[in-house]
């Protein structure tokens, strides 16, 4: 089972006898969300036009708790998150495709929770909306309700960390850092405390695993890219962003180049905002 899927191959699938079910889960990071007002959620977009019999999710009270000390999108409720998956006709033995509106950051982050879950088989479309050549829907779908229960670890394949399992990983592993370069050397930081990374940690921006049109790049190039990063056979990886969401999203390219990563789900939201904890500047010692 790949992790993504394109277009093409998604209506395929939807043409076959037991189609996959689709989750929209539209979402950005706005300068609102930076002022502390709610972030732009998709459900407008979702109402305008969606994949026929896609479910939208909201990625900020369905795939995440409330902001608090466990960072601004923390790991979410399992029974709030199991009740949504199952709403949306999530089932353990049917197949799952998630999109967005093209970043693909908020396909990740529900990719990543359902695979951490154990749902066995989850895929992203990959280059989001604009990858859909089909036909749009304005109806909303009423699924029959699913079975599947989440269950931490259930797959093997992928996991979390903590903070100080993150910091562990920075001295004994990799350790990669998700966000734009300029804020992992502290030049800027327009959301937490304070700007920098954790130390230790690579540079290693999400947005350089996708070309121009948002599609990822080709797994070939993807692993050569975390080849000369320090993910070389033997070492254990793991990744963190400002929140969890964009971190998430370099898991996915990770695994697309077959090579398997932890989460740090609290990430620089929860690290900063513990004064305790170092922070280091400056650019990657690499």
């Amino acid at each position: 089972m790949t992790a993504i899927i394109s277009g093409s191959e998604l209506a395929s699938d939807l043409a076959g006898q037991t189609p996959p079910v689709l989750l929209d889960v539209r979402w950005q990071l706005s300068a609102a969300k930076a002022a502390g007002e709610p972030a732009f959620d998709g459900r407008a977009e979702y109402a305008a036009g969606h994949l026929p019999g896609a479910v939208f999710v909201d990625l900020d009270a369905e795939l995440a708790g409330p902001p608090g000390a466990d960072g601004r999108h923390p790991l979410p409720d399992l029974d709030v998150f199991g009740e949504a998956m199952r709403a949306a006709g999530v089932s353990a033995d049917r197949d799952v495709v998630v999109y967005d509106g093209g970043q693909g950051w908020a396909a990740a982050r529900a990719w990543w929770l359902l695979r951490w879950t154990g749902h066995p088989s989850v895929r992203v479309l990959d280059g989001g909306l604009a990858a859909w050549s089909g036909e749009l829907s304005t109806c909303t779908p009423a699924p029959e309700p699913g079975d599947f229960v989440p269950k931490p670890g259930a797959t093997g394949e992928t996991g979390s960390v903590d903070a100080d399992g993150a910091a562990a990983l920075a001295r004994s592993g990799l350790l990669l850092d998700a966000r734009a370069a300029e804020r992992y050397r502290g030049d800027v930081e327009p959301i937490d405390r304070v700007g920098g990374h954790i130390p230790g940690a690579v540079s290693a921006p999400t947005t350089e695993n996708v070309g121009p049109d948002g599609r990822f790049l080709p797994r070939e190039q993807l692993a050569e890219r975390f080849r000369s990063l320090g993910a070389v056979e033997g070492t254990e990886v793991g990744v963190y962003c400002g929140s969890g969401v964009s971190g998430a999203h370099e898991i996915l390219a990770l695994a697309v180049a077959g090579i398997p990563a932890v989460l740090y789900p609290g990430s620089w939201s929860q690290w900063s905002a513990d004064e305790s904890r170092p922070v280091a500047t400056g650019p990657d010692p690499q």
